[in-house]
């Protein structure tokens, strides 16, 4: 069978079982329970959640995201991550994945859009924001041949109902689009056909993870 590792943020607990679910027989698919939050962390332990997810050394393909922390609007009015640092972690990342998956395909899924307006907090994000976090990050892993899963182009638009929060698409249709995304673009990429998922079903019984 084939191996799949998902590492990413918030968005990424919102399909992560939901994948594994449909490569039940198919594909082994990993990935930590906590939460890869930004740039730097990734960098920081991906090789521990190498080791400690058990995945094998012979993974196929990875499929990962970083930015929505990164670009996170703190009290004093600055983003957690400054643009040029992120972009610093961006490559340093793309280079510890091909050190430690040396044979996967690897997809950079970029960070979906927020409804701004609900951030009511002291920390605020801001699609523009997103978009330059996107862009840098892109333009940075397909000049190290990675392919891009653009779930932010995927979200744009959708009705606020998809929204569990300000942040987060963990209602049945926000997850159904981006999961089937995930799904479709990792199948495409090992040339493999998940089974497919009843989302009615699925929600009735289980909870989503996030936050």
């Amino acid at each position: 069978m084939k191996n799949i590792m998902l590492i990413g943020d918030s968005i990424r607990r919102g399909y992560d079982k939901y994948t594994r679910m449909s490569f039940e027989g198919v594909a082994n698919v990993y990935y930590t329970e906590e939460n890869c939050r930004f740039a730097a962390y990734v960098l920081r332990h991906l090789i521990d959640w190498k080791v400690n997810t058990g995945c094998p050394e012979d993974v196929d393909c990875v499929h990962w995201n970083a930015g929505l922390w990164d670009c996170l609007i703190l009290e004093d009015g600055k983003h957690l991550t400054p643009i040029e640092v992120y972009a610093d972690y961006i490559e340093r990342v793309c280079n510890a994945i091909k050190r430690y998956f040396p044979k996967a395909k690897v997809i950079f899924a970029t960070s979906t859009p927020v409804i701004e307006e609900r951030f009511t907090g002291i920390f605020k994000r801001l699609n523009k924001d997103i978009e330059l976090y996107n862009k840098t990050a892109v333009d940075i892993v397909t000049k190290h041949g990675f392919e891009v899963n653009d779930l932010y182009s995927l979200v744009k638009g959708v009705p606020d109902e998809y929204y569990s929060d300000m942040t987060h698409l963990y209602t049945k249709e926000g997850t159904r689009k981006i999961t089937d995304r995930v799904i479709k673009v990792l199948e495409d990429a090992l040339d493999i056909k998940g089974k497919p998922l009843d989302y009615d079903k699925l929600f009735g019984e289980t909870e989503v993870v996030g936050l």
